[in-house]
């Protein structure tokens, strides 16, 4: 393999949800336009989920969350991208980024559009693509076969699901699919497990076109526990088990993860485990030990090859 650094690919493409996919991309930002993210679109709590209950349309959270975390400008607009509002009203509790995406999106023919727009707007070179652009919320059947539906709810589950699903069932963005046939490396996580990382993986068109590139895989591991019960009851092999049974065939070549995950069942991945916390947020990656890390992985992949 000949790419042995970052800078050395033409598309990188990222997955996941909007702290740990935000964290990844701002460590990853000055690849510029050649990074692109797949955000999760099934958050149904917070600012995000009142907006859908009373508006409709897509979760927008995710999405404003990375965008966000790649605002290397600050100005005006990013102050009010930012602004969440206080007090007892109505508006209390809501992100005005959110509420300047659902009207966007109301104005524009299609989700990606309004991003789009907002990516102009704060000057955000990296891409940024909805997973679907229908609305859809993440349903499953819990360990007794009755039906929980939502994201907040299955987050609450003691035990594994039998089963996660997307409801209704919707095919991803067509450039969600096109950026990773044209990837030549994709990274997956850190995110909340069931709710983050898995919900894309359900989406049959994206997960045939994880099955059919050829680009390296690399799982990025949580810093910190699993809000999700069950979720944090599994180990990283059943992790990365469960994704490539989604994906239909081995593909995860390398995982970067903290120093005190078990790693003992990894016998044929590249394993990059090193103090990875930011000194601010414990639980949050530091930028440029990512992207270290990262580098370290590629550097043992090539080796490998």
């Amino acid at each position: 393999m000949r790419n042995r650094t970052l800078a050395d690919f033409d598309r990188v493409v990222a997955l996941g949800g909007g702290h740990g996919l935000g964290r990844v991309m701002s460590s990853l930002s000055s690849l510029g336009s050649r990074l692109t993210g797949i955000v999760t679109t099934t958050d149904n709590g917070g600012s995000t989920g009142r907006i859908r209950r009373s508006e409709g349309g897509i979760a927008w959270g995710d999405t404003r969350n990375c965008l966000n975390q790649l605002i290397t400008e600050p100005s005006v607009a990013s102050a009010m991208f930012e602004y969440r509002f206080s007090g007892n009203g109505e508006l209390s509790g809501h992100n005005l980024g959110n509420l300047m995406l659902k009207a966007l999106d109301h104005l524009s023919v299609r989700p990606l559009e309004a991003i789009n727009l907002l990516r102009s707007l704060l000057k955000v070179d990296a891409a940024l693509i909805p997973m679907s652009e229908q609305p859809v919320d993440l349903e499953a059947y819990d360990h007794e076969g009755n039906q929980v539906y939502g994201e907040v709810n299955i987050d609450q589950l003691k035990r594994m699901p039998q089963e996660l699903m997307l409801s209704p069932h919707v095919r991803a963005t067509r450039e969600a699919v096109d950026a990773i046939a044209q990837a030549d490396l994709i990274l997956i996580g850190p995110g909340s497990f069931l709710t983050s990382l898995m919900p894309l993986l359900l989406l049959d068109d994206l997960t045939q076109a994880l099955r059919r590139s050829s680009a390296n895989m690399i799982y990025i591991g949580n810093l910190g526990r699993e809000l999700s019960i069950a979720a944090a009851a599994l180990t990283l092999a059943q992790k990365l088990e469960l994704m490539e049974e989604r994906i239909g065939r081995k593909m995860i070549d390398a995982v970067v993860v903290g120093p005190r995950v078990d790693t003992n069942e990894m016998h044929d991945r590249i394993v990059v485990k090193q103090a990875l916390e930011a000194s601010d947020i414990p639980y949050r990656h530091d930028r440029q030990l990512l992207r270290q890390a990262l580098e370290q992985a590629l550097v043992q992949l090539a080796a490998r090859t």
